[in-house]
């Protein structure tokens, strides 16, 4: 059984934020990126999992990005994944990210294709849903524990009030949240290896872009906290009548 693991690079969650070309893109100047936490945590460790336990025989990583994701992509090869492939393109158009990798996973005959739950930076959620339509495949979301046993996975999912599970034949794409696996840290042996590791580069396929960005914006600053005392009643119930927001 071969697996591939959506991974894609997203800004540390330390990282202050700031745009370039008015308002219209990442200022990326001193930003340190790391693996989507989804994709590395959840995703990739439970790919690898199966792997240890005779399930899978391969775990490939792709990703949609420039040479700037290529470290990225070697700390995922660090962490044990076989193979890397990166489609060179640059986009930030959900579609078009989920159509360069559903190209390639129909091609090259994957039984399993797992994401994160959504990435870090978007929040957008919708890759795992979209590369699962274009290659016609069932799809399951959210998934907190994944087991697979002669070529069915049985899958479980919070609902709601309780858990779900389900059980669906391969070929499948998940999509991964917490629960699936435990973060690992690579080691000295795995770092080393992952310089080794074959790295694919491959041309897109040209799909179109549905969205563009027109610009960002921060979030208002928050405002100061007023402090009263007991005995400035009248004037907590001004405020209350002129400034309080209902959340």
């Amino acid at each position: 059984m071969k697996i591939l693991v959506c991974i894609t690079k997203s800004p540390d969650t330390t990282t202050k934020i700031a745009f370039t070309d008015n308002d219209t893109k990442l200022n990326e100047a001193g930003v340190q990126w790391i693996i989507n936490p989804y994709d590395e945590w959840y995703a990739l460790v439970r790919a690898l999992e199966l792997k240890e336990a005779g399930i899978a025989t391969a775990v490939h990583l792709i990703t949609v990005g420039k040479a700037d994701a290529e470290p990225v992509i070697r700390k995922a090869l660090a962490l044990g994944g076989d193979e890397a492939i990166r489609i060179d393109a640059d986009s930030n158009d959900s579609y078009f990210i989920a159509s360069q990798i559903a190209g390639y996973a129909k091609a090259n005959g994957y039984d399993l294709v797992l994401t994160g739950k959504e990435s870090i930076d978007y929040n957008n959620a919708s890759i795992g849903a979209m590369i699962a339509e274009l290659m016609d495949l069932p799809y399951i979301t959210h998934a907190s524990k994944l087991d697979i046993a002669g070529g069915v996975a049985t899958v479980n999912r919070e609902i709601e009030g309780g858990e779900e599970t389900n059980t669906c034949n391969l070929p499948l794409v998940i999509s991964c949240q917490k629960g699936m696996a435990e973060a690992r840290i690579p080691n000295m042996r795995g770092i080393m290896a992952a310089r080794t590791k074959p790295l694919k580069i491959e041309a897109s396929n040209g799909s179109s872009e549905l969205t563009a960005i027109r610009s960002y914006e921060l979030p208002p600053q928050k405002q100061g906290v007023k402090m009263l005392t007991a005995e400035q009643m009248d004037e907590l119930v001004h405020l209350l009548h002129t400034e309080a927001k209902v959340v």
